[in-house]
């Protein structure tokens, strides 16, 4: 029987799991799943979770889990998941499988979707490293609900000083389905909060795409915050052999992540910006294989 790996990411709402053999990567099998009932409250529970999910067990683990915030949570589940499948295991936060998907073992990863973080590994000491990702209300710079968060903020400031309606403040309106300015502050405060912020987030670049100048201005301010995080992170020992952009509003909106590489270009000259083109999965499977290979060394 051929030696096999398989690594999982499990994301807020779904999860994808690949096998693979180990002597050379070949994917033998790759399914997509809802990843309903995921939870790291429990570690056990979240271990037999992911066991139950496992179509067969292979011969080592990597898996990038969504909510395993701290190496410290990552390895108790890791050590978990030890115990039940008696395989050796990996487990770090799903950002950490940007990188290696984008075929890079060291570097910075940077995810922009709903929330914001980045992620990143200490030059010397390998100890993981991270900035942002403290939700909406605190923080998530850069991330669709910042975006809208910031286009809001911006369009009522605007009005404050008295300026002519800008293409943002209608965008607005009509993406909450409300009539006026107060309107908009109450129904983006009480009416589902910041839960419902993210989704109206391509109104912000449709209205950049039309002339904007608040939604131009609220864009490039999103990804020079992006970038102040990786410079944080930097700050602090991280390497920067490559920094990979990945999540659903950088990857689908290049008006993003040219302001980020613009930003990235003045904090880090030399740091590589890259958009990850791979399902971060891959950067699982590829933890995998590298662990794999390490141990028959």
């Amino acid at each position: 029987m051929r030696t096999t790996v398989a690594g999982i990411d499990i994301g807020g709402t779904k999860t994808r799991i690949v096998h693979a053999h180990a002597h050379d990567g070949t994917v033998i099998e790759d399914h997509t799943l809802p990843s309903t009932g995921w939870q790291t409250r429990s570690l056990p529970d979240a271990a037999a979770w992911i066991v139950e999910r496992l179509t067969d067990v292979p011969d080592r683990l990597a898996v990038g889990a969504h909510a395993c915030e701290t190496p410290e949570q990552c390895e108790r589940l890791a050590a978990e998941l030890r115990t039940l499948l008696s395989i050796p295991v990996t487990v770090v936060n799903d950002a950490e499988l940007l990188v290696p998907a984008a075929g890079f073992e060291h570097g910075i990863g940077v995810v922009a979707g709903t929330g914001s973080i980045a992620v990143g590994r200490h030059r010397e000491t390998g100890a993981h490293l991270a900035a942002g990702g403290w939700g909406w209300v605190l923080g998530d710079e850069g991330s669709g609900s910042a975006l809208v968060r910031e286009a809001a903020r911006a369009v009522l400031a605007h009005a404050d000083e008295g300026g002519a309606p800008d293409p943002l403040e209608k965008a607005l309106l009509v993406a909450f389905a409300v009539p006026t300015l107060p309107e908009l502050a109450d129904a983006m405060s009480w009416d589902g909060g910041v839960n419902t912020w993210g989704r109206h987030a391509p109104v912000v670049f449709t209205a950049a795409d039309g002339g904007s100048a608040l939604a131009a201005r609220v864009i490039e301010e999103g990804g020079r915050e992006l970038a102040v995080l990786v410079g944080r992170i930097a700050a602090r020992g991280a390497r920067t052999d490559a920094v990979v952009a990945a999540g659903g509003v950088i990857t689908a909106r290049p008006r993003l992540f040219d302001a980020f590489a613009r930003a990235l270009a003045d904090r880090l000259p030399g740091a590589v910006p890259v958009l990850l083109d791979a399902p971060p999965v891959m950067g699982a499977l590829a933890l995998a294989l590298r662990e794999y290979r390490i141990g028959r060394i």
